[in-house]
C-alpha cells in the first residue's frame, strides 16, 4: 500500500470519525429540544455556502461548516423548561440560555478531535461592535468562522416558526442584516452574503420542502 493511499485512508476514516460523533451529538440535542430539529444543519449548510462566496480554501471551510453544526451544542446542557419555553425568557432564563456557548466550548475540549472547533462555537454569539458574549470580542477579535456562523444563525432564526412569533419575511431578514452591519455582523461579510441575498433565499425555501 503506498503511502499516498495510507494517508487517504487515514484522511477518510477521521472524516467518518467526525461525522459518527457530530451525529450521534446532534441526535442527543434533537431529542432534548424538538425545536433545534435541523436548525444545526442548516446553519451549517449556509455558512458552508457563505464560505464559498468569500473564497475561503477548503481547510477553512471544513472548520466553519463542522462548528456552524455544533454551534448549539452547549443547550444540552440548559434546563429542558427554559430550552423549550412558550414566550419569551425572563432575566434569569436569558442568562442561563447566554451560557450555551461556553458549555459547548467545554464539551467540545473533551474530545481531541473535536477541540480545534471549540473557540469558534464559543464566541458564536459576540458582537461586531462589542456587545455579545460570553466575553464581549469585537471586529476582527471575533474569529473568521464565529462570525459567519453569527449571520446564518440569524438568518435561520428569522425564518423558522417561533413560540412567541411567526416566520418573518425574506425582506425583513434582508434589511435586518443590512441595519446591522457594523452592529451585530461583520460589514465585509454581511455584505457580500446580502449581495448573493438570491442564493440564501432559494436554499432557505428549499429546506422548507423537506
Amino acid at each position: 500500500m503506498s503511502r499516498h493511499t495510507r494517508k487517504y485512508q487515514c484522511k477518510k476514516s477521521t472524516l467518518l470519525e467526525y461525522h459518527e460523533i457530530i451525529e450521534c451529538i446532534m441526535a442527543a440535542l434533537d431529542a432534548k429540544s424538538p425545536y433545534t430539529a435541523g436548525h444545526s444543519k442548516r446553519v451549517s449548510d449556509m455558512a458552508e455556502i457563505l464560505c464559498g462566496l468569500l473564497g475561503l480554501n477548503r481547510n477553512e471551510t471544513r472548520m466553519i461548516h463542522i462548528a456552524a453544526h455544533l454551534h448549539d451544542i452547549g443547550k444540552i446542557g440548559i434546563d429542558d423548561a427554559v430550552l423549550n419555553k412558550e414566550g419569551k425568557l425572563d432575566e434569569r432564563e436569558w442568562e442561563m440560555m447566554k451560557t450555551h456557548p461556553q458549555i459547548g466550548a467545554n464539551i467540545l475540549d473533551k474530545s481531541h478531535l473535536l477541540a480545534p472547533f471549540s473557540k469558534i462555537v464559543l464566541h458564536h454569539h459576540e458582537r461586531f461592535d462589542g456587545k455579545g458574549y460570553s466575553y464581549g470580542l469585537k471586529g476582527k477579535e471575533i474569529p473568521l468562522g464565529s462570525r459567519i456562523i453569527a449571520l446564518c444563525d440569524s438568518i435561520d432564526a428569522m425564518t423558522s416558526k417561533r413560540n412567541y412569533r411567526d416566520i418573518q419575511s425574506f425582506d425583513f431578514c434582508y434589511y435586518e442584516i443590512e441595519k446591522n452591519l457594523g452592529k451585530m455582523y461583520d460589514p465585509q461579510v454581511g455584505q457580500v452574503l446580502l449581495d448573493h441575498w438570491d442564493v440564501f433565499k432559494k436554499y432557505i425555501l428549499k429546506s422548507r420542502e423537506k
